[in-house]
């Protein structure tokens, strides 16, 4: 007869944590989700964890299908992210395979809609969105400000198909805060450990598509947190936000440069978040 570690080694493969290099930090009641960006992965997190995983929080960690460090090339099905109910998916099942339940979700840039998406379809996974960076739109309407114009994406996506290389060194200076350098090459990594294919399907997705329409129908309490000076969503776009999620809604301001406070400006970040879950992280 075999060892039964065997089978359970097999089952492990054949789960989405598994592929997603989910992973849990500390131990407590308090179960808070971490979820990255365009381009990044969970290392984007590293300087916030540590603040939570020593005040009885348990930090759950993984890696979206985009990211560079998933070795299961298949897993990342261009049709299937053409929208981000894909990703909503993925978030539901992940939760359900680590038996987590009554999460605090915090979803940067693309993953605050992914979260908003997931808790409509399963309100009671989630006790609290906390959504960093987050857009429902990027391009701007007669009457919406989004951040851009038209042109302006897809000029943005010619630069990513015919030099993707080039491409990420001007992102990644606008997106991140200049004077940072080591921020700007955290990114600029991310991003170059994409696979080839990954990131002009993945732009179309978070920057062409419209999830406006949805944010009237979140009734999860919400937390936006947004930079003071952020390119790429501009601080009308969380004022928006605040004024059509149907939850309990508050707003936090960063005074901070660029999208990634979690990069930039850490320490801002956390003593935010302490007051969001009403920690003594001192």
């Amino acid at each position: 007869m075999e060892p039964n570690t065997k089978p359970n080694m097999l089952e492990n493969h054949n789960l989405l944590s598994f592929h997603l290099n989910a992973k849990i930090q500390g131990t407590g009641t308090e179960t808070i989700v971490f979820a990255h960006g365009y381009g990044t992965d969970q290392s984007i997190w590293d300087k916030i964890t540590p603040y939570f995983t020593e005040k009885n929080c348990r930090i759950v960690l993984f890696d979206w299908p985009f990211s560079g460090y998933v070795k299961d090339e298949n897993l990342y099905d261009p049709l299937k992210y053409s929208s981000l109910e894909g990703f909503a998916d993925d978030l539901i099942t992940l939760l359900d395979q680590m038996e987590l339940k009554v999460v605090t979700f915090v979803g940067h840039s693309m993953s605050g809609m992914i979260g908003c998406l997931a808790s409509i379809k399963r309100p009671q996974l989630f006790k609290r969105l906390i959504l960093l960076g987050a857009s429902p739109r990027y391009i701007n309407t007669d009457d919406y400000e989004g951040g851009f114009t038209t042109s302006e994406i897809e000029n943005l996506l010619k630069n990513i198909e015919s030099n993707y290389e080039n491409w990420i060194s001007t992102f990644s200076l606008n997106v991140v805060d200049p004077n940072d350098e080591p921020s700007v090459n955290k990114f600029r990594e991310c991003l170059k450990r994409m696979r080839n294919e990954v990131p002009l399907s993945l732009a179309r997705t978070v920057f062409c598509n419209d999830y406006r329409d949805i944010l009237e129908k979140v009734e999860t309490p919400c937390t936006i947190i947004q930079s003071s000076s952020d390119i790429v969503v501009p601080y009308s776009v969380a004022l928006y936000m605040e004024k059509k999620i149907k939850g309990k809604v508050t707003l936090e301001v960063i005074d901070t440069i660029g999208h990634f406070p979690q990069l930039t400006s850490p320490l801002q970040l956390v003593d935010v978040l302490k007051g969001v879950l009403g920690f003594d992280l001192s």
